[in-house]
């Protein structure tokens, strides 16, 4: 009885083994091709090396590189691109799975479309908008500047930049960003950029006051207060660039 039990266990792996590399689409796929990729529904080799897995490096013997985004991969140009930008070709090396899956079981399993912009080139990962649309509410339309001053590329939020820990955008403050960073540029701002103040006669208030360094605004002002003055000029006494009250 057990010699049966045997052969027929037997029986059933060899079975099985066989029709595994016969019909692998059947037997071991976890799910459907997408439909570019139909013809290879029998073909696991095409795509996954032995013991291993999918493999990047067969990937690119029909996607080649320098095509993607521009031909199809029988050659063919590519009316409408999904992107204005392929790029692909600004990759630092072509690891294909690092992005990309198939089959439909894989997909519930393994999340897809988490890029790592570690993949491309410096130069190219300082062009957000070259593959981002930019956000369209109030504050992002007046922006045109690098997204990484203020976001990182590993998650969109939180930002990474509050304005209130360098100025409290308060009451007549609350202006659009050109108004004090200029060509925007965020690494600087001014204050002459208001009606309220000019050169002369911020220079002339703070002479009265005997501050003499008064360049960095935002060190003592940190919104529409008056009152509410900090920094090392925030109290009268022997400091750096302004008047003792003893002269």
């Amino acid at each position: 009885m057990k010699r049966i039990v045997k052969i027929v266990l037997a029986a059933n792996l060899t079975a099985f083994a066989i029709l595994a590399f016969v019909y692998p689409q059947l037997m071991v796929a976890p799910g459907k091709l997408i439909p570019g990729h139909g013809k290879l529904e029998a073909d696991c080799f095409a795509c996954h090396a032995p013991f291993t897995g999918a493999d990047s490096q067969r990937c690119i013997t029909c996607h080649k590189p320098e095509e993607i985004g521009r031909l199809t991969s029988a050659g063919l140009p590519i009316a409408k691109p999904l992107t204005s930008t392929p790029f692909h070709q600004k990759l630092t090396r072509q690891d294909c799975v690092a992005c990309h899956s198939d089959h439909a079981g894989v997909k519930r399993f393994r999340p897809t479309g988490h890029f790592d912009h570690l993949l491309l080139e410096k130069i190219t990962r300082e062009q957000c908008r070259d593959c981002h649309k930019a956000p369209q509410d109030n504050l992002h339309r007046q922006l045109t500047a690098n997204c990484s001053q203020c976001h990182s590329q590993n998650k969109w939020t939180p930002a990474t930049f509050d304005h209130r820990k360098s100025f409290e955008l308060d009451r007549d403050h609350n202006v659009r960003c050109v108004t004090c960073h200029l060509r925007d540029d965020y690494s600087r701002y001014t204050c002459y950029g208001c009606h309220e103040h000019s050169p002369a006669k911020i220079r002339r208030e703070h002479i009265e006051e005997g501050i003499r360094d008064f360049d960095n605004c935002v060190e003592c002002h940190r919104n529409a207060n008056e009152d509410d003055i900090r920094g090392e000029f925030g109290r009268r006494g022997g400091k750096q660039g302004r008047d003792d009250d003893d002269d």
